[in-house]
């Protein structure tokens, strides 16, 4: 059984919706769930599901990592041998063979040093990046880096595409998944000067590599995987976020405003329109995977409900079963040979 480490304390509104999103988990996916955090304050919301039939345990983690931690003193507390915080110990769990993977929905910069200082890179791999998936035309696009590497290398670019690939070839069940190198244009010579100087790198590489890509282009579905350094790929997914909200909320009051016959017909196409809020949702997929760390490691929003918890389970669950970290692991080492 695939064994998931649930940070209870990385949500906003902590451990609620951490422990209701995995019990559902763990009910409807047949996985079993580690809580890890203070045990005082997650025992009473797992007694009130119902859970006591369930494969779903407690392990007490008295401290927290937060927003506010940043600088040397996150560095002190992700890395300390005895560091008694939910995203040490939780780590902990799958560094020791105990747990297949970890899900938080918390400080992405408190997670990525924990990784970082609990599992270490994996070999070849630089930086680490974080591969969110974005809906398209004709499925769902992986978009890295997200956020975690404001500032890249190619040689990162070229990381980010081997790792993206791999991920959804083995999750997403893509044969040859293509790539694309997000820029400002589609000829080769576009772009800042890391998208020119990485062009070369990806295209020599043994990738489904199609060029440049435009933001557009991903929307219609033109690549499988977008790369991207960090700033550009936070600030595109924020704002297609925001613009999504945006969209939903203009529909929705125009049809409160149109009058009886509009209002008449927002009711006829309201299951289509659930539809696309549906597809829109963050919560659809619950959690990006941070790739490039030597273990199965998935990050959240902070405002993430119980469904959302429940989706980055199961998204954590089809990474472990598709052996994501392995496949990983040989294409880098399959890169290092050249």
């Amino acid at each position: 059984m695939t064994r998931i480490v649930v940070d209870a304390m990385g949500s906003d509104n902590y451990p609620t919706p951490d422990v209701e999103g995995a019990v559902l988990a763990a009910r409807e996916y047949g996985v079993e769930v580690i809580l890890v955090g203070d045990a005082a304050k997650i025992q009473p919301i797992l007694d009130s599901t119902g859970a006591a039939d369930l494969p779903v345990g407690v392990v007490h983690a008295p401290e927290m990592l937060t927003m506010h931690d940043k600088g040397e003193e996150l560095l002190m507390k992700a890395r300390h041998k005895d560091a008694q915080n939910s995203m040490a110990v939780g780590l902990d769990l799958v560094k020791k063979g105990e747990a297949d993977a970890f899900i938080t929905m918390g400080n992405t910069g408190a997670i990525m040093a924990t990784s970082l200082f609990r599992l270490g890179r994996i070999r070849g791999v630089d930086r680490p990046g974080l591969a969110g998936p974005f809906p398209t035309a004709t499925g769902i696009c992986t978009v890295l880096d997200i956020g975690v590497n404001p500032d890249c290398k190619p040689e990162n670019l070229l990381q980010f595409g081997i790792m993206g690939s791999v991920y959804a070839a083995k999750v997403r069940g893509i044969q040859k998944p293509r790539i694309g190198l997000i820029s400002n244009g589609e000829e080769a010579g576009k772009g800042s000067e890391l998208v020119r100087e990485a062009y070369p790198l990806l295209a020599s590489a043994k990738l489904n590599f199609v060029g440049n890509v435009e933001g557009k282009e991903i929307f219609n579905g033109g690549v499988d995987v977008a790369v991207t350094d960090g700033f550009t790929g936070n600030v595109f997914l924020k704002s297609t976020e925001a613009v999504a909200k945006l969209l939903i909320e203009k529909i929705r009051a125009a049809i409160k405003g149109g009058g009886p016959l509009v209002l008449a017909g927002g009711m006829l196409i309201r299951p289509a329109m659930g539809k696309v809020r549906k597809l829109l949702d963050p919560a659809e997929e619950g959690a990006a995977p941070l790739l490039g760390v030597n273990g199965l490691v998935f990050i959240g929003h902070g405002r993430s409900d119980a469904l959302a918890m429940k989706s980055a389970v199961r998204v954590a669950k089809e990474a472990v079963e598709a052996n994501v970290l392995d496949a990983i692991k040989s294409a880098i080492e399959e890169s290092l040979k050249k």
